[in-house]
């Protein structure tokens, strides 16, 4: 049995607990009892929070769709595609035709980060944000 420190993914708060390790496998959560934060304790969602690690659903690899089909492809052509897709969306309608959403389950730094990908690279202001959780 092992522990790993980690921070909730489940909200801005951040919550800190560990994550049980059995053979290297992902079996539950601790709390950390001295972290200021959550003092020991958790929400329901931070007591499952390890359960979409080995979920059969989980993606592991980027898709695109190539003749109606989703295809496992690299992360460079994923990105790349993304990226030709949304200049040539600004180039023709305009950079107001592009809208970016962001995260509570990301960090702060995340979420200024893609605020600077919209404002500088996409030169739109359309960013938005849900912190419900």
């Amino acid at each position: 049995m092992a522990k790993v420190s980690t921070i909730c993914p489940f909200c801005g708060c951040g919550c800190n607990f560990y994550l049980v390790l059995d053979e290297g496998k992902i079996t539950g959560i601790e709390p950390r009892p001295n972290n200021p934060v959550n003092k020991g304790m958790l929400c329901a969602k931070g007591w499952n929070s390890h359960e979409f690690i080995d979920s059969p659903q989980r993606l592991k690899t980027p898709l695109v769709r190539k003749n109606g089909v989703l295809t496992e492809t690299t992360w460079d052509e994923a990105l790349d595609l993304v990226t030709s897709k949304l200049s040539s969306i600004r180039d023709t309608f305009g950079s107001n035709s592009l809208a970016f959403l962001s995260s509570a389950k990301v960090t702060n730094e995340e979420n200024y980060l893609l605020m600077k990908l919209a404002r500088a690279v996409f030169k739109t202001n359309n960013v938005d944000h849900c912190a419900r959780l």
